[in-house]
């Protein structure tokens, strides 16, 4: 696995996981930035690729302070979440810990807190959309 990835087994299909997280993170009131289909991508150019769709999402509120730090920070924001279907037709939830984006830019303790809460924040999302209640 890669480094500072988090990834977690979905209970549900590749689309119904990804149409999960996106309510979820519009009802939390958060922006969705895009809504990435690398399958449909494959397809137009007559490739197969098993179902595989990118989320980007966040807010200025949560994402600025991140940034204020460290503007490199921004090449990890607004955050991204991966769904994807393996060879054997699990389907799988994916997306960058907090923890490894401060580290990866070496943002200091003044964000600690900023950090822990998006952390939180992303556990929370992928189980609402990742495991039935």
């Amino acid at each position: 696995m890669a480094d500072g990835l988090t990834t977690i087994l979905s209970s549900f299909g590749p689309k119904e996981t990804m149409d999960r997280l996106e309510a979820e993170v519009k009802a939390k009131g958060l922006s969705v930035f895009a809504r990435v289909d690398h399958a449909a991508g494959a397809a137009a150019v007559g490739m197969a690729l098993r179902p595989t769709e990118v989320l980007i999402f966040g807010n200025a509120r949560g994402g600025t302070p991140l940034m204020q730090a460290k503007q490199s920070a921004g090449i990890d924001l607004p955050l991204k979440a991966l769904v994807h279907q393996d060879e054997a037709g699990k389907v799988w939830l994916s997306y960058n810990d907090p923890s490894w984006i401060a580290q990866r830019h070496g943002l200091g303790a003044a964000v600690t807190a900023n950090v822990h809460a998006l952390a939180a924040a992303l556990a929370a999302f992928a189980a609402h959309a990742a495991q039935s209640s």
